[in-house]
């Protein structure tokens, strides 16, 4: 499978639109090239989205590709202005030190999605973690020495909950294998804490949580967790997160994200309802408090 480095779903978004309008007006991709005096390759990273398209370089581009209403030329300009901007000024910056490249481009895509479904067969998710639980995980990676690089990493953990309780919270969907409820991370009363908050935080009107019990058996959720990201009016800018222990790999060509689509149909399917899960995950809490 591919790995993918996502700059941001904007300016993915701004590289499709750039195609389009280049094979509308029959120039080719060295004629682009010549056009900002660059080379093909320049032009395939900005309609991929791999590279910032500055100012000067999109006025020439449209310029070239005839692009002349003026309500899609401002349109283009918005589109290259907030994906530029996306990229210098988000609050992850501050953590560039304990962030790898994959996770910041998460945390990059996950302030732009309108909603995450996500599937888990080991930990809760980070968008649910507690503080204690999320340092518990943090030290059990390995991955942070330092007690300021772990502390650091849970505040970024803390940070990105904010996508679901601000002014326009994203929508989040989970389906949790039994076995993240009943894996011990930081001892019975850390768990205790986290499951409670996985509870209130299922009722909010944005989150939908099911559990996947022991007994469904085999099926087709076994092999690993992922995310699927969707994002405004853009269906075919979908993208999903696989994530292994040495990198995580994004996927975004369309068979692939219809693939994972229909593996959370089957997780959704297959797991408790949210009313019978949210039980579930209250006595397992209770279980924990004992």
């Amino acid at each position: 499978m591919p790995t993918v480095k996502p700059s941001t779903v904007l300016g993915r978004q701004l590289g499709d639109e750039l195609r389009r309008f280049r094979e509308e007006a029959g120039v080719s991709m060295a004629e682009a090239a010549e056009a900002l005096d660059c080379t093909k390759g320049k032009i395939s990273r900005l309609e991929n989205g791999h590279v910032p398209v500055r100012a000067p370089d999109l006025a020439a581009l449209m310029h070239a590709y005839r692009v002349h209403d003026p309500e899609t030329r401002d349109r283009l300009s918005a589109i290259a202005l907030r994906a530029n901007r996306r990229r210098r000024e988000g609050w992850w910056h501050q953590y560039g030190s304990v962030l790898g490249d994959s996770y910041r481009d998460q945390i990059e895509l996950e302030a732009i999605c309108d909603s995450v479904r996500t599937y888990e067969v080991q930990l809760i998710p980070g968008l649910f973690q507690t503080a204690e639980y999320g340092r518990a995980v943090t030290v059990a990676s390995r991955a942070w020495q330092t007690a300021e690089e772990i502390d650091q990493f849970v505040q970024v953990r803390l940070a990105r909950q904010q996508r679901l309780t601000g002014d326009e919270p994203m929508e989040l969907w989970a389906v949790l294998a039994e076995g993240v409820l009943r894996q011990h991370v930081g001892g019975p009363s850390v768990m205790h804490a986290q499951l409670e908050q996985l509870a209130a935080m299922a009722e909010r009107p944005n989150i939908t949580v099911q559990v996947l019990p022991f007994s469904r058996g085999a099926h087709s959720g076994m092999f690993g967790p992922y995310l699927l990201l969707s994002f405004p009016q853009v269906t075919s800018l979908d993208l999903v997160l696989t994530e292994t222990p040495t990198g995580n790999i994004w996927m975004e060509r369309e068979a692939e994200v219809a693939y994972y689509r229909g593996l959370f149909d089957d997780a959704r399917t297959t797991a408790l309802p949210p009313t019978e899960s949210l039980a579930l995950i209250r006595r397992i809490a209770k279980e924990y408090r004992a």
